[in-house]
């Protein structure tokens, strides 16, 4: 606040990247914000008039452009009235919900009878986020995790413990359980509005994503008619969901997905992916973005899956040969351009030429510094160049060159920066967060308290290490339901899916395992591969084998979602004889899907399901052998046995279930590997490929 010949002028400073010298005017949301102050100010001092002004500072070249505009008493005081009449109506709305829904929480029940130790998970759940900590949760299938972690984070919010609740989720099936969950709660009487976010490329209108008001129609005007758009549906909807979203943006007109985005602010629940919230280049900057603490509630389903895509959120790769690429496609747009790409190409040369397979590196300042002066000359470019040739290639380059200028402000001890080749034999340098924990934990300092839950989190410590930097935090591992007698775990001892012995005569022994188990009982079967090399030569042997004595489908790479949903409905139908689907294990079929009862009777896991062994890997196990772990476990073993848990966890879906467990691998009979086994498999039976058909036929028979 300044004054200039006898006139205050509230003046907003906004420091930017935009070209400042190409503004005509402030953009409208600076300007009324500044105008918020200018009222406040004319009242407080009983102005007659009262100058604003917006001052924009370019973050680099530190050029200023300002902007400034003079009202009267009468003129800011109108302005002031107008925004507020808009305003009250979610003012009142906000007031009113709240009470409603707060008083429908105080009438809520926990819709089950409790199973044994669910109370005492609900109730852990409701302490962790009274207290404000982080709670781990080790719960077999059946349990009833969802409900178990949701019921008692709504009861807390309904004692204004917390505000709001984030489900966040890997896949798109945990959503429609957690949807499921709050629907299910909506019966009690509950009143709770929950929105679900879908991915911007699922909802956009447009054939290709296009958020340009000249290409767009919903884009042209949006905020015009957005506010309309998401008072209608919250006063009308209390599950918004992405039908119910796109039906409203369809009625005024607007971008669903940024509608979305918006709706998010009102609602009691927000269903999304982990991005949402852990990601630096996708997160909800209207949540966690300051530096305030917020008082939502994490609730992170399948938390297994966090670790590997936390690693991929922080990490960033770049090629050398996309640098050459794209200043060919640049230099028609100046030589400052074409100067900064070829600078950052010879700094990756120097790095190309010490490097004969691998090659880890503690610093890449030089690097760095020209790639800071790439990325500038290229925000400069697209700011002013609407229609660059392959925009899309460009803007896919850009960002994963922002990406890794943002991401090294943070490198420190959790990442390690190595060199090697890809499979076309080009150049890469990786910017690789082993430890994401340190990132991760910056978003959960935003929040009040966060729920950790899945069937397979252990060993809890490699988890806890990995997903929070706190030292104070919680952990339980809920009891199964399940009667062990409804289900035989059986180890071979005498198969290994080990790379020396990946042979013509082991894929045999395999098929022979397959088949001993299979033709046992009639019923539906899944076969877990470590790649889909092994698939295609275990399917094959056993198909040779078994002479149409079953119906066999095999998964492929890169099925599309209908293929996913077609490959499931296999499993309903009624069959005359046995069906065996192999699938490769960690992929989309070996977690977060339901075939309850008849539906799967057995799972065949091929292999301890170890990651490949390659230059990432061998980084991450140096990594964890420098900092006083066992490299081999946090680097393999660990999230091969996960994959192998996820797998087996297929068969006991619901307590009505039964079915054979095999784990054929000489490997599972180790210590190290049992010591990985859930309290629940210390009933394994080892066996060979002579005696395992005697032993799943006297599981059955005893059945």
């Amino acid at each position: 606040i300044f004054t200039d010949d006898d006139l205050t002028v509230i003046d907003e400073i906004k420091g930017v990247y935009l070209p400042v010298q190409d503004l005509e005017k402030p953009l409208f949301i600076h300007q009324a914000q500044a105008m918020c102050y200018a009222y406040i100010v004319a009242e407080n001092e009983n102005l007659d008039e009262i100058g604003v002004q917006l001052t924009y500072c370019h973050m680099e070249t530190e050029q200023v452009v300002r902007f400034r505009e003079t009202f009267s008493r009468i003129e800011i005081v109108q302005w002031f009235r107008n925004l507020m009449d808009e305003y009250e109506k979610w003012a009142v709305y906000q007031y009113d919900w709240k009470k409603q829904r707060n008083a429908s929480i105080t009438e809520l029940t926990f819709p089950f009878s409790y199973r044994p130790g669910q109370k005492e998970l609900a109730a852990m759940v409701y302490h962790t986020v009274e207290k404000g900590k982080r709670l781990f949760v080790e719960a077999p299938t059946g349990v009833g995790k969802t409900i178990s972690t949701v019921f008692p984070a709504v009861k807390a919010m309904g004692e204004e413990v917390c505000d709001r609740i984030f489900y966040l989720t890997a896949k798109t099936i945990t959503r429609t359980v957690a949807e499921d969950c709050f629907e299910l709660l909506g019966k009690q009487k509950l009143l709770f509005k929950t929105l679900t976010i879908t991915a911007k490329e699922k909802m956009c209108v447009m054939e290709t994503v296009s958020c340009n008001p000249g290409e767009c129609e919903r884009a042209k005007g949006h905020y015009n008619r957005v506010n309309e758009a998401v008072y209608d549906m919250l006063i009308h909807e209390h599950k918004m969901s992405r039908d119910m979203i796109e039906k409203y943006a369809e009625k005024h007109q607007v971008c669903p997905f940024e509608m979305a985005l918006d709706a998010a602010l009102f609602a009691d629940a927000v269903i999304c992916d982990y991005n949402y919230v852990f990601d630096p280049n996708v997160y909800l900057r209207r949540f966690f973005s300051t530096e305030k603490k917020g008082n939502m509630v994490l609730l992170v389903d399948e938390a297994h899956n966090l670790v590997e895509r936390a690693r991929d959120m922080y990490s960033e790769t770049l090629v050398k040969e996309d640098f050459l690429a794209m200043k060919k496609k640049l230099k028609i747009y100046g030589k400052k351009l074409e100067n900064t790409l070829e600078r950052c190409n010879k700094e990756m040369l120097v790095l190309k030429r010490q490097c004969e397979k691998l090659l880890v590196l503690e610093e890449m300042d030089s690097f760095l510094f020209a790639l800071f002066r790439a990325a500038a000359a290229m925000d400069e470019l697209l700011q002013k160049e609407g229609n660059i040739i392959d925009r899309d290639v460009v803007l896919d380059f850009y960002f994963k060159v922002r990406n890794f200028v943002n991401l090294s402000d943070d490198f420190d001890e959790h990442y390690r920066i190595y060199c090697d080749y890809d499979e076309k034999g080009q150049f890469c340098l990786h910017l690789f967060c082993v430890d994401p924990s340190y990132m991760l934990q910056k978003r959960l300092d935003r929040s009040r308290a966060c729920v950790f839950f899945s069937a397979t989190l252990l060993p809890i410590r490699y988890y806890k290490e990995l997903l929070c930097c706190d030292d104070d935090v919680y952990a339980i591992y809920a009891d199964s339901v399940f009667e062990q007698e409804k289900r035989a775990l059986l180890i071979g001892r005498d198969v290994s899916s080990r790379y020396t012995r990946r042979t013509f005569a082991e894929y045999l022994a395999f098929a022979d395992y397959i088949e001993a188990i299979v033709e046992k009982k009639k019923g539906n079967y899944m076969v877990f591969c470590p790649s889909y090399k092994m698939l295609e030569e275990i399917s094959q042997k056993f198909m040779a084998k078994s002479l149409g004595s079953c119906d066999v489908i095999c998964q492929r790479s890169g099925m599309s979602e209908q293929e996913r949903e077609d490959f499931l409905k296999e499993f309903e139908e009624v069959r005359e004889r046995s069906f065996v689907a192999f699938c490769v294990m960690g992929g989309v079929f070996s977690e977060g899907i339901d075939l309850t009862e008849e539906k799967l009777i057995g799972a065949i896991i091929v292999g301890v399901g170890l990651p490949q062994i390659g230059n990432e890997r061998e980084v991450m196990k140096q990594y964890f052998e420098a900092t006083g772990r066992d490299g081999f476990s946090f680097a393999y073993l660990y999230p091969g046995m996960n994959k192998v848990i996820q797998a087996a966890g297929r068969v006991i879906r619901t307590k009505s279930d039964e079915g054979v467990i095999a784990l054929l691998d000489e490997r599972f009979t180790k210590r190290e590997y049992r010591q990985t086994f859930p309290r629940e498999w210390n009933d394994g039976k080892i066996c060979d490929r002579h005696t395992v058909g005697d032993l799943v036929d006297d599981f059955w028979q005893k059945r």
